[in-house]
């Protein structure tokens, strides 16, 4: 499996599990878009994720390509990235998103991709393998979107809590009711822009790597479209379990505090993405509800959840990178 020389078949069967991962990435971030809007009450589930899912199919119309460039060639390098190596990436990425979904934690279907790649790349061609700036400033976005959501979200708590001081509670809940609709549309557009470009970069990296794109890396139309439904798809399904943790289990939320929380969190997703880094979304949704709970105050927010999911974030790349690396050595048992 070194080479895609093989045939056709493998190229698309590759191609097939880059998109599972872009499906299962959006039934497992699901939560992230509209966890908000249904724990507000705001919309009912069903509702929400078919408005969701349009937005994350739609991003493409409102981003560049800057996140897929990244993944592509801005991890490991480029003529690493064989089909053995991006088949134990997804791998990896894959059984992480599955065993986090299961038991419920909202952990990062994007960190568990860059942990998978940055595992096979390990596993065939050692630290040489790595892009240390690209991973670098992945890795402190680790640490910096959900800070930068946190503190967008409470910074917004706050001059919202001082324009309406005069406002009745039931006026501000029934204008933000209506302005919810505005801010998770937003945040399921930087989902969407977000997310979706990462397995566009694996499948053009791996079309690359086999000479299907010529000598300048590029993204096809087609993949584009085709991550972008993908996503769609897996949001529209949506995923259940890990909305009430998202929803409800960090902190209650007003639609005021929703909005401030989507709000907040789109504006950081809009930005890592026209820098062209692959943040999580889970991330960045965690750090703003926390935000909100927080400038309620301190006792809102159930910090034994948030350190829970701070453990998730810890262990994600190395966990995924792990098993990345297993399935590349197990791919070459049969090679």
């Amino acid at each position: 499996m070194e080479s895609l020389a093989l045939g056709l078949p493998l190229l698309i069967g590759l191609i097939a599990v880059a998109l599972l991962f872009d499906f299962l990435n959006g039934l497992h971030d699901a939560a992230n878009s509209i966890a908000t809007i249904v724990s507000t009450r705001v919309l009912r589930p069903q509702y929400a994720v078919a408005w969701a899912a349009f937005f994350n199919f739609i991003a493409f119309l409102f981003f560049g390509l800057h996140v897929a460039q990244t993944l592509g060639t801005g991890i490991i390098s480029a003529n690493v990235a064989d089909a053995r190596v991006v088949f134990g990436a997804l791998t990896g990425a894959i059984a992480w998103n599955l065993i986090t979904w299961g038991l419920g934690i909202p952990s990062s279907s994007s960190h568990a991709l860059v942990g998978g790649l940055v595992g096979a790349g390990l596993a065939k061609a050692g630290f040489s393998s790595i892009v240390w700036s690209g991973l670098g400033k992945t890795a402190a976005a680790i640490v910096l979107s959900p800070m930068a959501g946190f503190l967008l979200a409470l910074v917004l708590v706050l001059i919202l809590s001082w324009m309406f001081v005069r406002t009745t509670p039931f006026a501000v809940d029934r204008l933000f009711r209506s302005l919810q609709f505005v801010s998770a549309s937003f945040y399921s557009l930087g989902h969407g822009g977000n997310d979706a470009q990462k397995t566009m970069g694996i499948i053009a990296i791996l079309l690359f790597s086999e000479g299907q794109l010529g000598s300048e890396f590029y993204v096809p139309f087609w993949v584009v479209i085709t991550c972008q439904a993908a996503m769609g798809l897996g949001t529209l399904i949506g995923g259940w379990r890990i909305v009430k943790t998202m929803g409800s289990k960090i902190t209650r939320l007003t639609p005021a505090q929703g909005f401030c929380a989507e709000t907040g969190g789109a504006i950081t997703l809009f930005m890592a993405t026209g820098l062209g880094i692959p943040v999580s979304t889970t991330h960045t949704i965690t750090g703003a509800i926390i935000g909100v709970g927080a400038a309620r105050r301190v006792a809102a927010v159930r910090w034994s959840v948030a350190n829970n999911i701070v453990f998730a974030w810890i262990i994600t790349i190395p966990a995924s990178g792990l098993i990345a690396a297993l399935a590349y050595a197990l791919v070459g048992l049969f090679g």
